[in-house]
């Protein structure tokens, strides 16, 4: 049933949320200080490509403040927008039945689109 769900998914737009999030993810990378938020905008598009069947855990404690620091940083840079997109997209999923599983979806992209920072993706 994933397996169905994710081709579907990738068909149907899915793909879009991918390759946006490679491009700018690769957009960040060029600078130095963009690479940390580019690597998070490849774990995304990682994500947005195979979703059903994944969950985000949180992250090793190890990180200290720093990815509380980092999360902020994402969203004065547009995080937010992000999330809302995600957000807005899900509730417009789960207007109609067949859409439900993929809202679902969009919604756990969201609380990583908020804050991406000291997560997992497993």
């Amino acid at each position: 049933m994933k397996l169905i769900g994710n081709v579907i998914w990738t068909l149907f737009g899915g793909f879009i949320v991918v390759i946006y999030y490679f491009v700018v993810g690769l957009l960040f990378c060029l600078t130095i200080v963009g690479i940390p938020f580019g690597l998070q905008l490849m774990k995304m598009a990682g994500f947005a490509l195979w979703p059903f069947g994944r969950e985000i855990l949180p992250g090793p404690k190890d990180s200290g403040c720093l990815s509380v620091v980092m999360n902020v940083i994402w969203i004065l840079l547009g995080g937010v927008e992000i999330a809302l997109i995600h957000l807005i997209l899900g509730v417009v999923f789960c207007v109609t039945l067949i859409g439900i599983p993929f809202g679902l979806q969009h919604f756990k992209m969201t609380l990583l689109a908020l804050v991406p920072f000291g997560k997992q993706i497993s």
